[in-house]
């Protein structure tokens, strides 16, 4: 049996981190609150220090640390978030830190965990690799390893975010946050079921890198044997010991959303709250959006970080809007005739759709003569508007396919 985390642990957390993080901004959602028949709020630890909320765990997790500990450095392993918060959080304590990244981390995380003041080693394709790395530089240098989840100082930090949520929103029904190895749903559940035990705290997962519901169904931390999602920063492929004890005892409910929720979700918090998320931060946006669990509102919740690659976010982007029915990309096989393109142009301009890229094919060996492809990327102002698109070019007599 594992001890948890305790309603004074981040209390004292709190303290520690008084004058050093943010007390972020909660801001209504009325999309979501018209959606699901009452108040939604959204928690924006996307404004947090560093762009994330695990400064608070790596900052409480370092100031714990003995003088002579950290004089000997610190370390850890990170695609991002945690990096940069482990950089800021030493640099503000005075200790050194080197943080190992996975060679295809994004590019503008490596720079900003650089510029927070981290020694960066890029070493392996996978976080797991690079956490062996940090761990066989903690043995070798005998710097502290920094844990990004399965600590009880780091949870505690990370319980901070549910106790500034309850002084904002002192009646809220239900608190939904991301889950990768556990740390922030485990330090949310410490705080909000201690102060309020009716409180529902439900945590989410990316479809593909799901690691909580089957080590559930096990009874203890089960390792996926692959992960794949957009949702880096909580593509972890197993809970961590600590973390899985909270989220068995405390937590109510885990729910996955696909790669799909996630990027309409980041177009909905782009386009209705102004506000920009990393695939991680929205998948509890995802969820309410999906009606993948029923909710008591009032509801919030966490934005918990908005680290996003610029070249992500385009992808990201043109996904969500292509799962939203906006983006449409397909290809035309018709008759090669002169003006052929142009009436194709016309028909889809009578039916509204605006054209943003279009490229013709005639020279396609595997086309019988005389017939061409036409590739169009296509605007259009929702599913069922696409539809009526679609089949108005069938109607017409051409082959219209999907990429």
């Amino acid at each position: 049996m594992t001890a948890l985390v305790t309603l004074d642990d981040v209390r004292a957390a709190r303290e520690l981190l008084s004058g050093v993080v943010r007390e972020t901004p909660m801001e209504p959602s009325r999309t979501l609150s018209a959606q699901l028949g009452g108040p939604v709020w959204l928690k924006c630890e996307n404004l947090q220090r560093a762009g994330a909320y695990k400064v608070r765990g790596a900052y409480v997790r370092i100031a714990r640390l003995s003088d002579a500990e950290r004089a000997r450095g610190v370390v850890a392993a990170s695609a991002g978030n945690h990096a940069q918060g482990v950089a800021l959080a030493a640099t503000s304590l005075g200790a050194r830190s080197t943080v190992f990244m996975p060679t295809g981390a994004p590019l503008p995380k490596i720079v900003a965990t650089r510029g927070y003041g981290a020694d960066v080693e890029l070493v392996g394709a996978t976080v797991e690799e690079a956490l062996v790395a940090a761990q066989e530089f903690a043995e070798r240098t005998g710097a502290v390893f920094i844990h990004p989840f399965d600590h009880p100082d780091v949870i505690a930090g990370q319980g901070t975010v549910a106790l500034e949520i309850l002084e904002q929103c002192p009646d809220v029904k239900t608190i939904i946050a991301g889950i990768g190895g556990g740390g922030l749903i485990s330090g949310l559940a410490v705080a909000a079921k201690a102060l309020r035990p009716d409180i529902r705290i439900i945590g989410v997962q990316a479809e593909g890198a799901a690691a909580v519901p089957p080590s559930l169904l096990a009874g203890h931390p089960v390792r996926l044997s692959e992960t794949s999602t957009i949702a880096d920063g909580i593509r972890v492929s197993i809970p961590g010991v600590l973390t899985f004890e909270h989220i068995a005892k405390i937590v109510d409910d885990v729910v996955t959303v696909t790669d799909e929720d996630i990027s309409r979700a980041l177009l909905a918090l782009l386009e209705r709250n102004k506000l920009l998320a990393e695939p991680a931060g929205a998948v509890g946006v995802a969820a309410l959006m999906a009606e993948v669990v029923a909710v008591e509102t009032p509801a919030v919740a966490v934005l918990s970080g908005g680290n996003i690659d610029p070249l992500l976010l385009l992808r990201v982007l043109e996904h969500g809007l292509a799962a939203a029915g906006r983006y449409q990309r397909f290809t035309v096989r018709c008759a090669d005739r002169p003006g052929q393109l142009v009436r194709l142009l016309a028909l889809i301009a009578e039916n509204g759709a605006n054209v943003l890229d279009v490229a013709h094919e005639r020279y396609d060996a595997r086309l019988p003569l005389g017939e061409v492809v036409v590739a169009f990327s296509v605007e259009t102002r929702g599913k069922d508007h696409a539809e009526r698109m679609v089949a108005a070019l069938r109607a017409a007599g051409h082959t219209v396919t999907f990429d």
